[in-house]
């Protein structure tokens, strides 16, 4: 493989330049947790992710254009990747997309209080700078979904909540409006879309590029058990952790161990990982309404 085709990898996902316009992005089996990439894979988890943006990235347009040209092993030329995670193949695990700039924004919107949200609140009433109603209680659901953006920091270091007007700062004025306004809009379809398979979406965070033309588009992964907070809308109730379809099964587990959350971070054991799985396969099963097995067989994945 030539040494120029590959970019880096992520916490997630690796990168190759496929000609001058367009991007390989292939998803591994990786996990993170607070921003520290676990030495424990997730079995089937790349695919999820992946199976899980391709359902996003085709419902989306209408609201925002993507980077997404094909999810075809074919469509990918000899020699740009080698065998990723050992599998032998790209099948169900790849995007190819269009080149972008990366803004350095994470674009977080939160229609439920918890999470990094939830202490934040408990610490001084605000989320990323917006000052929230008294007395609101763990993972009770907001008024109004908010934009809570994050400054993504370099790999290994945490990401950063950082209030509306650092986001100006970052990308400008009207490109911190536009950001905000998408958000906010694929926030509102996903949420409804989830909802209606009993799943409740708490929270949720995009990424956005810019093409040359300086358009902004919807990049790297949508709405997904990594960059989401999913629950069960039958059993939630306010006051309280959620059950979950996403890492935070992980989270509470690293919780309990005496971990700084620094690198390298602990193996997983095999309940978690087996848990873990399942609850990610069973979040693609709800949303998309489609078995993963059958996104799992060649003649659906590579078409």
């Amino acid at each position: 493989m030539p040494a120029d085709m590959f970019v880096r990898s992520g916490k997630v996902r690796d990168l190759y330049r496929v000609g001058d316009s367009l991007l390989l992005l292939v998803a591994s089996d990786r996990l993170s947790a607070f921003d520290v990439v676990l030495p424990t894979p997730i079995p089937d988890k790349g695919r999820v992710l992946t199976g899980l943006s391709r359902f996003w990235f085709e419902r989306t347009r209408e609201i925002v254009a993507n980077h997404l040209v094909s999810t075809d092993p074919g469509d990918v030329p000899d020699g740009v990747v080698g065998d990723p995670d050992g599998r032998g193949d790209l099948r169900g695990r790849m995007l190819l997309g269009r080149r972008a700039e990366v803004l350095p924004v994470e674009c977080v919107v939160r229609g439920y209080l918890s999470g990094s949200g939830w202490k934040e609140y408990q610490a001084t009433s605000e989320v990323c700078g917006l000052r929230l109603a008294p007395g609101l209680h763990e993972s009770e659901r907001l008024p109004a979904p908010v934009f809570t953006p994050a400054w993504k920091a370099p790999q290994g270091q945490h990401d950063e909540n950082i209030p509306f007007e650092r986001v100006v700062e970052l990308v400008g004025e009207a490109d911190a409006e536009q950001l905000r306004a998408l958000s906010l809009a694929l926030y509102a379809h996903g949420a409804a879309a989830c909802e209606a398979a009993g799943i409740l979406l708490a929270d949720t965070k995009f990424e956005f590029g810019r093409l040359p033309s300086g358009e902004l588009i919807l990049i790297d992964e949508v709405m997904t058990p990594d960059s989401s907070r999913f629950w069960d809308a039958g059993t939630y109730e306010p006051g309280r952790a959620q059950a979950s379809y996403d890492k935070q099964f992980v989270r509470d587990w690293l919780e309990g161990r005496p971990w700084a959350k620094t690198a390298p971070g602990p193996e997983l054991p095999d309940d978690v990982v087996a848990g873990t799985r399942s609850r990610y396969v069973e979040a693609y099963e709800r949303i998309t309404g489609a078995s993963f097995a059958r996104y799992l067989s060649e003649d659906v994945i590579a078409r």
